[in-house]
Protein backbone atom coordinates (compact mmCIF):
# COMPACT_ATOMS: atom_id res chain seq x y z
CA UNK A 1 0.00 0.00 0.00
CA UNK A 2 1.36 3.50 -0.95
CA UNK A 3 1.57 4.72 1.99
CA UNK A 4 4.14 6.47 4.80
CA UNK A 5 2.75 4.22 8.00
CA UNK A 6 4.41 1.54 9.17
CA UNK A 7 2.24 -1.42 8.86
CA UNK A 8 1.11 -4.48 7.76
CA UNK A 9 -2.17 -6.59 7.96
CA UNK A 10 -4.03 -9.61 7.35
CA UNK A 11 -7.95 -9.26 6.50
CA UNK A 12 -10.85 -11.78 5.78
CA UNK A 13 -10.39 -14.14 2.61
CA UNK A 14 -6.44 -14.26 2.98
CA UNK A 15 -5.34 -11.01 1.40
CA UNK A 16 -2.27 -9.46 3.39
CA UNK A 17 -0.62 -6.01 2.92
CA UNK A 18 2.64 -4.01 3.90
CA UNK A 19 2.74 -0.63 3.19
CA UNK A 20 5.84 1.19 1.61
CA UNK A 21 6.39 2.81 5.15
CA UNK A 22 7.02 -0.74 6.82
CA UNK A 23 8.83 -1.67 3.54
CA UNK A 24 11.33 1.04 4.51
CA UNK A 25 11.93 -0.06 7.73
CA UNK A 26 12.84 -3.83 6.53
CA UNK A 27 17.04 -4.48 6.28
CA UNK A 28 16.84 -7.76 5.35
CA UNK A 29 14.49 -10.05 3.62
CA UNK A 30 14.62 -12.45 6.90
CA UNK A 31 12.82 -9.63 8.37
CA UNK A 32 10.23 -9.05 6.12
CA UNK A 33 9.58 -13.00 5.77
CA UNK A 34 9.34 -13.21 9.47
CA UNK A 35 6.22 -10.35 9.49
CA UNK A 36 4.74 -11.74 6.48
CA UNK A 37 4.68 -15.20 8.31
CA UNK A 38 3.15 -13.32 10.83
CA UNK A 39 0.84 -11.99 9.08
CA UNK A 40 -0.04 -15.45 7.01
CA UNK A 41 -0.33 -16.94 10.61
CA UNK A 42 -3.25 -14.94 10.87
CA UNK A 43 -4.80 -16.27 8.57
CA UNK A 44 -4.31 -19.84 8.78
CA UNK A 45 -5.12 -19.34 12.70
CA UNK A 46 -8.64 -17.79 11.18
CA UNK A 47 -8.41 -15.05 13.46
CA UNK A 48 -9.32 -12.74 10.38
CA UNK A 49 -12.45 -14.63 9.67
CA UNK A 50 -13.23 -14.85 13.50
CA UNK A 51 -13.68 -11.26 13.55
CA UNK A 52 -15.50 -10.94 10.80
CA UNK A 53 -17.93 -13.54 11.98
CA UNK A 54 -18.35 -11.68 15.03
CA UNK A 55 -17.97 -8.36 13.61
CA UNK A 56 -20.46 -8.29 10.06
CA UNK A 57 -21.97 -5.24 10.54
CA UNK A 58 -18.94 -3.17 10.45
CA UNK A 59 -17.96 -2.18 6.97
CA UNK A 60 -14.06 -2.54 6.15
CA UNK A 61 -11.64 -0.34 5.09
CA UNK A 62 -8.02 1.09 5.88
CA UNK A 63 -7.68 4.50 6.69
CA UNK A 64 -4.35 5.88 8.43
CA UNK A 65 -6.08 9.12 8.98
CA UNK A 66 -7.92 11.00 12.18
CA UNK A 67 -10.22 9.31 14.38
CA UNK A 68 -13.64 11.20 12.78
CA UNK A 69 -15.97 12.30 15.54
CA UNK A 70 -19.41 9.85 15.99
CA UNK A 71 -21.67 12.67 15.55
CA UNK A 72 -20.34 12.86 11.70
CA UNK A 73 -20.33 9.71 10.60
CA UNK A 74 -24.27 9.98 9.88
CA UNK A 75 -22.86 11.73 6.89
CA UNK A 76 -22.58 9.36 4.48
CA UNK A 77 -19.25 10.86 2.93
CA UNK A 78 -17.39 10.68 6.78
CA UNK A 79 -18.94 7.00 6.88
CA UNK A 80 -18.55 6.02 3.44
CA UNK A 81 -14.62 6.20 4.48
CA UNK A 82 -14.66 3.01 6.03
CA UNK A 83 -13.56 3.97 9.20
CA UNK A 84 -13.02 0.59 10.97
CA UNK A 85 -9.00 0.60 12.27
CA UNK A 86 -10.87 -2.05 15.22
CA UNK A 87 -12.11 -4.36 12.51
CA UNK A 88 -7.94 -5.04 11.32
CA UNK A 89 -7.02 -5.49 14.94
CA UNK A 90 -6.10 -8.75 16.91
CA UNK A 91 -6.28 -9.20 20.38
CA UNK A 92 -2.76 -10.06 22.66
CA UNK A 93 -2.98 -13.87 22.40
CA UNK A 94 -3.55 -14.01 18.66
CA UNK A 95 -0.74 -11.87 17.91
CA UNK A 96 1.27 -13.96 20.09
CA UNK A 97 -0.38 -17.22 18.18
CA UNK A 98 1.05 -15.11 14.96
CA UNK A 99 4.56 -14.23 16.57
CA UNK A 100 4.71 -18.37 16.75
CA UNK A 101 3.71 -19.29 13.50
CA UNK A 102 5.53 -16.59 11.73
CA UNK A 103 8.90 -17.88 12.94
CA UNK A 104 7.75 -21.45 12.49
CA UNK A 105 7.10 -20.13 8.65
CA UNK A 106 9.81 -18.22 7.90
CA UNK A 107 12.41 -20.87 9.44
CA UNK A 108 11.05 -23.71 7.52
CA UNK A 109 11.43 -21.64 4.00
CA UNK A 110 14.98 -21.45 5.50
CA UNK A 111 15.49 -17.54 6.86
CA UNK A 112 16.77 -16.89 10.43
CA UNK A 113 13.96 -15.43 12.51
CA UNK A 114 15.97 -13.98 14.58
CA UNK A 115 16.00 -10.73 12.34
CA UNK A 116 12.24 -11.03 13.10
CA UNK A 117 12.97 -10.46 16.69
CA UNK A 118 14.93 -7.69 16.04
CA UNK A 119 12.24 -5.72 13.92
CA UNK A 120 10.82 -5.56 17.17
CA UNK A 121 13.54 -3.17 18.21
CA UNK A 122 13.21 -0.70 15.41
CA UNK A 123 9.48 -0.80 16.24
CA UNK A 124 10.17 0.27 19.68
CA UNK A 125 12.54 2.78 19.11
CA UNK A 126 10.12 4.60 16.45
CA UNK A 127 7.20 4.60 19.05
CA UNK A 128 9.61 5.93 21.88
CA UNK A 129 8.36 9.61 22.28
CA UNK A 130 5.99 9.72 19.91
CA UNK A 131 3.23 11.81 20.72
CA UNK A 132 0.60 8.83 22.77
CA UNK A 133 3.16 6.40 21.23
CA UNK A 134 0.46 5.06 18.58
CA UNK A 135 3.31 5.00 15.96
CA UNK A 136 3.86 2.63 14.18
CA UNK A 137 0.34 1.19 13.67
CA UNK A 138 1.71 -2.54 13.82
CA UNK A 139 1.79 -2.17 17.22
CA UNK A 140 -1.90 -1.15 17.93
CA UNK A 141 -3.29 -3.13 20.43
CA UNK A 142 -0.11 -5.92 19.80
CA UNK A 143 1.89 -6.80 23.10
CA UNK A 144 4.61 -4.80 24.28
CA UNK A 145 7.54 -4.96 21.51
CA UNK A 146 10.40 -5.22 23.80
CA UNK A 147 8.27 -8.44 24.96
CA UNK A 148 8.19 -9.70 21.53
CA UNK A 149 11.44 -9.40 20.88
CA UNK A 150 12.77 -11.77 23.90
CA UNK A 151 9.63 -14.02 23.34
CA UNK A 152 10.74 -14.30 19.09
CA UNK A 153 14.22 -14.62 20.24
CA UNK A 154 13.55 -17.53 22.45
CA UNK A 155 10.95 -18.95 19.96
CA UNK A 156 13.80 -19.06 17.27
CA UNK A 157 15.83 -20.91 19.28
CA UNK A 158 13.58 -23.33 20.04
CA UNK A 159 12.36 -23.66 16.37
CA UNK A 160 15.86 -23.70 15.06
CA UNK A 161 17.04 -26.38 17.53
CA UNK A 162 13.86 -28.78 17.03
CA UNK A 163 14.48 -28.54 13.06
CA UNK A 164 18.34 -28.94 12.74
CA UNK A 165 18.38 -25.61 10.80
CA UNK A 166 21.39 -23.61 10.54
CA UNK A 167 23.47 -21.79 8.46
CA UNK A 168 19.51 -19.82 7.87
CA UNK A 169 19.55 -16.82 5.40
CA UNK A 170 19.53 -12.86 6.59
CA UNK A 171 20.01 -11.52 2.87
CA UNK A 172 20.75 -7.86 3.76
CA UNK A 173 22.17 -6.75 0.40
CA UNK A 174 19.60 -8.51 -1.85
CA UNK A 175 17.05 -6.80 0.05
CA UNK A 176 18.58 -3.16 -0.13
CA UNK A 177 19.10 -3.49 -3.66
CA UNK A 178 15.42 -3.98 -3.76
CA UNK A 179 13.72 -0.79 -2.24
CA UNK A 180 17.22 1.32 -3.37
CA UNK A 181 14.94 4.57 -4.36
CA UNK A 182 11.40 3.31 -2.63
CA UNK A 183 9.82 6.71 -1.42
CA UNK A 184 10.32 7.48 2.22
CA UNK A 185 7.55 9.41 3.74
CA UNK A 186 4.85 11.53 2.97
CA UNK A 187 4.22 12.06 -0.67
CA UNK A 188 4.13 15.26 -1.97
CA UNK A 189 3.39 14.04 -4.94
CA UNK A 190 0.00 13.30 -3.60
CA UNK A 191 -0.76 16.45 -1.99
CA UNK A 192 0.61 18.18 0.74
CA UNK A 193 0.32 21.34 3.06
CA UNK A 194 2.43 24.35 3.38
CA UNK A 195 2.13 27.27 5.29
CA UNK A 196 -1.47 27.26 5.48
CA UNK A 197 -2.54 25.90 2.08
CA UNK A 198 -3.21 22.41 0.73
CA UNK A 199 -1.43 22.11 -2.78
CA UNK A 200 -1.80 18.81 -5.56
CA UNK A 201 1.28 19.11 -8.02
CA UNK A 202 -0.74 16.24 -9.87
CA UNK A 203 -4.00 17.79 -9.86
CA UNK A 204 -2.73 20.93 -10.13
CA UNK A 205 -4.88 22.82 -7.34
CA UNK A 206 -4.41 24.75 -4.58
CA UNK A 207 -6.50 25.76 -1.50
CA UNK A 208 -5.83 27.63 1.65
CA UNK A 209 -6.10 25.98 4.98
CA UNK A 210 -7.62 27.53 8.18
CA UNK A 211 -4.85 27.93 10.59
CA UNK A 212 -4.34 25.70 13.44
CA UNK A 213 -6.57 22.66 11.80
CA UNK A 214 -5.09 19.20 11.13
CA UNK A 215 -5.13 17.93 7.83
CA UNK A 216 -5.20 14.02 6.55
CA UNK A 217 -4.74 13.07 3.33
CA UNK A 218 -5.66 10.02 1.91
CA UNK A 219 -6.28 8.70 -1.17
CA UNK A 220 -10.10 8.92 -1.58
CA UNK A 221 -10.09 11.86 0.40
CA UNK A 222 -9.17 14.90 2.44
CA UNK A 223 -9.84 15.42 6.06
CA UNK A 224 -9.11 19.13 7.28
CA UNK A 225 -10.71 19.64 11.45
CA UNK A 226 -9.41 22.09 14.10
CA UNK A 227 -8.18 20.36 17.44
CA UNK A 228 -11.40 19.76 19.44
CA UNK A 229 -13.46 18.10 16.74
CA UNK A 230 -15.99 20.58 16.38
CA UNK A 231 -15.71 20.63 13.05
CA UNK A 232 -14.79 19.12 9.63
CA UNK A 233 -13.95 19.88 6.01
CA UNK A 234 -14.21 16.93 3.57
CA UNK A 235 -12.60 16.88 -0.27
CA UNK A 236 -13.09 13.93 -2.38
CA UNK A 237 -14.35 13.83 -6.04
CA UNK A 238 -17.46 13.08 -7.15
CA UNK A 239 -18.04 9.82 -9.51
CA UNK A 240 -21.25 11.76 -10.95
CA UNK A 241 -20.76 13.40 -14.83
CA UNK A 242 -22.10 16.87 -13.76
CA UNK A 243 -23.23 19.44 -11.11
CA UNK A 244 -26.70 18.21 -10.99
CA UNK A 245 -26.25 14.58 -10.84
CA UNK A 246 -23.45 15.14 -8.25
CA UNK A 247 -26.11 17.29 -6.10
CA UNK A 248 -29.10 14.99 -6.59
CA UNK A 249 -26.26 12.16 -5.94
CA UNK A 250 -25.95 13.89 -2.31
CA UNK A 251 -29.91 14.50 -1.52
CA UNK A 252 -30.67 10.96 -2.14
CA UNK A 253 -27.93 9.37 -0.16
CA UNK A 254 -28.59 12.04 3.16
CA UNK A 255 -31.76 13.01 2.79
CA UNK A 256 -30.79 16.24 3.44
CA UNK A 257 -32.98 19.35 4.40
CA UNK A 258 -31.82 22.19 2.13
CA UNK A 259 -31.57 25.56 2.97
CA UNK A 260 -30.29 27.41 0.22
CA UNK A 261 -28.94 26.21 -3.31
CA UNK A 262 -27.01 28.65 -5.55
CA UNK A 263 -24.86 28.73 -8.94
CA UNK A 264 -21.40 30.54 -8.38
CA UNK A 265 -18.02 30.96 -10.29
CA UNK A 266 -15.12 29.77 -7.90
CA UNK A 267 -11.85 31.03 -9.95
CA UNK A 268 -13.55 30.62 -12.92
CA UNK A 269 -15.19 27.37 -12.38
CA UNK A 270 -18.48 26.26 -12.62
CA UNK A 271 -19.78 25.13 -9.25
CA UNK A 272 -22.98 24.41 -7.03
CA UNK A 273 -23.28 25.55 -3.53
CA UNK A 274 -25.84 24.61 -1.06
CA UNK A 275 -26.46 24.45 2.85
CA UNK A 276 -28.56 22.32 4.46
CA UNK A 277 -29.45 20.24 7.92
CA UNK A 278 -28.61 16.62 8.14
CA UNK A 279 -30.27 15.37 10.12
CA UNK A 280 -31.28 17.48 13.39
CA UNK A 281 -27.42 17.12 14.72
CA UNK A 282 -25.55 18.77 11.72
CA UNK A 283 -25.76 21.81 9.37
CA UNK A 284 -23.91 21.34 6.08
CA UNK A 285 -22.21 23.77 3.50
CA UNK A 286 -20.79 22.45 0.07
CA UNK A 287 -19.13 23.50 -2.80
CA UNK A 288 -19.31 21.36 -5.98
CA UNK A 289 -16.44 23.11 -8.33
CA UNK A 290 -16.29 21.33 -11.75
CA UNK A 291 -12.17 21.27 -12.38
CA UNK A 292 -10.21 19.83 -15.35
CA UNK A 293 -12.88 17.50 -16.30
CA UNK A 294 -13.70 16.54 -12.82
CA UNK A 295 -15.88 17.01 -9.62
CA UNK A 296 -14.81 18.48 -6.54
CA UNK A 297 -16.55 17.97 -3.44
CA UNK A 298 -16.28 20.02 -0.57
CA UNK A 299 -18.27 19.15 2.89
CA UNK A 300 -18.09 21.69 5.57
CA UNK A 301 -20.07 20.17 8.90
CA UNK A 302 -20.70 21.09 11.78
CA UNK A 303 -23.25 21.30 14.71
CA UNK A 304 -25.98 23.79 14.14
CA UNK A 305 -24.55 25.22 17.22
CA UNK A 306 -21.09 25.85 16.39
CA UNK A 307 -21.71 26.91 12.69
CA UNK A 308 -22.12 30.21 12.08
CA UNK A 309 -18.58 29.97 13.91
CA UNK A 310 -17.10 27.86 11.36
CA UNK A 311 -18.53 28.80 8.47
CA UNK A 312 -16.22 31.57 7.40
CA UNK A 313 -13.40 29.02 7.85
CA UNK A 314 -15.71 26.50 5.64
CA UNK A 315 -16.05 29.60 2.93
CA UNK A 316 -12.36 30.94 3.16
CA UNK A 317 -11.14 27.72 1.93
CA UNK A 318 -13.91 26.35 -1.21
CA UNK A 319 -13.71 30.07 -2.56
CA UNK A 320 -10.11 30.04 -2.93
CA UNK A 321 -10.40 26.92 -4.58
CA UNK A 322 -7.99 27.35 -7.72
CA UNK A 323 -5.56 26.52 -10.18
CA UNK A 324 -2.12 25.57 -9.18
CA UNK A 325 0.67 27.54 -11.76
CA UNK A 326 3.47 27.82 -9.23
CA UNK A 327 5.80 26.14 -10.42
CA UNK A 328 7.95 25.29 -6.84
CA UNK A 329 4.92 23.86 -5.26
CA UNK A 330 4.64 21.79 -9.03
CA UNK A 331 7.99 20.84 -9.09
CA UNK A 332 8.31 19.55 -5.59
CA UNK A 333 9.56 15.83 -4.87
CA UNK A 334 9.81 13.21 -2.10
CA UNK A 335 12.08 12.20 0.06
CA UNK A 336 13.44 8.86 -1.54
CA UNK A 337 15.93 6.09 0.06
CA UNK A 338 19.30 5.40 -1.31
CA UNK A 339 21.38 2.53 -0.29
CA UNK A 340 25.14 3.90 -0.50
CA UNK A 341 27.94 1.37 0.12
CA UNK A 342 30.12 2.59 2.67
CA UNK A 343 33.62 4.28 1.53
CA UNK A 344 35.59 3.78 5.01
CA UNK A 345 35.08 2.52 8.25
CA UNK A 346 33.49 4.59 10.68
CA UNK A 347 30.68 4.72 13.18
CA UNK A 348 27.29 4.95 11.21
CA UNK A 349 26.90 8.49 12.52
CA UNK A 350 30.17 9.85 10.95
CA UNK A 351 29.19 7.97 8.15
CA UNK A 352 25.86 9.76 7.34
CA UNK A 353 27.52 13.02 8.09
CA UNK A 354 29.92 12.36 5.40
CA UNK A 355 26.10 11.93 3.38
CA UNK A 356 25.64 15.36 5.03
CA UNK A 357 22.52 14.01 6.25
CA UNK A 358 20.93 16.67 8.58
CA UNK A 359 21.76 16.51 12.29
CA UNK A 360 17.97 16.66 13.38
CA UNK A 361 17.58 13.46 11.11
CA UNK A 362 20.19 11.33 12.24
CA UNK A 363 18.59 9.17 14.95
CA UNK A 364 15.48 9.06 12.37
CA UNK A 365 17.94 7.26 9.46
CA UNK A 366 19.75 5.08 12.57
CA UNK A 367 16.52 3.72 13.82
CA UNK A 368 15.96 3.37 9.50
CA UNK A 369 18.98 0.93 9.32
CA UNK A 370 18.26 -0.60 12.69
CA UNK A 371 20.82 0.29 13.95
CA UNK A 372 22.70 2.90 16.59
CA UNK A 373 24.47 5.97 16.02
CA UNK A 374 27.25 4.98 17.74
CA UNK A 375 27.89 1.17 15.65
CA UNK A 376 30.35 0.81 13.53
CA UNK A 377 29.68 0.44 9.63
CA UNK A 378 32.94 -1.21 7.65
CA UNK A 379 33.96 -0.26 4.10
CA UNK A 380 31.75 -1.79 1.47
CA UNK A 381 28.80 -1.80 4.17
CA UNK A 382 25.15 -1.09 2.33
CA UNK A 383 23.61 1.39 4.71
CA UNK A 384 20.43 3.84 3.55
CA UNK A 385 20.31 7.70 3.41
CA UNK A 386 17.51 9.51 2.43
CA UNK A 387 17.94 12.44 -0.56
CA UNK A 388 15.20 13.59 -3.25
Amino acid sequence: LDSPVVNAFAVPGGYIYFTRGIMAHFNNEAEFAGVLGHEIGHVTARHSAKQYTSQMALQLGFVLGMATSKKFRQFSDVAGVGLQLMFLKFGRNHESQSDKLGVEYSTAIGYDAHEMADFFQTLHRMRAGTEAETIPSFLSTHPDPIDRYNTVHRLADKEQTETGKSNLAINRDSYLKMIDGITYGEDPRQGYVENNAFYHPEMLFEFPIPNGWKTVNMPSQVQIAPPNGEAIILLSLATEKSLQEAEQAIMKTDSLQVISSRNERINGNNARVFTANVGRSLQLLTYLIEYNGLIYKFHGLAEPANYSKYQGSFERTFKNFKRLTNQSKINVQPDRIRIKNVKRSATLKQTLQSYKMPNDRLEEIAVLNGMKLTDQVKTGEMIKVIEK
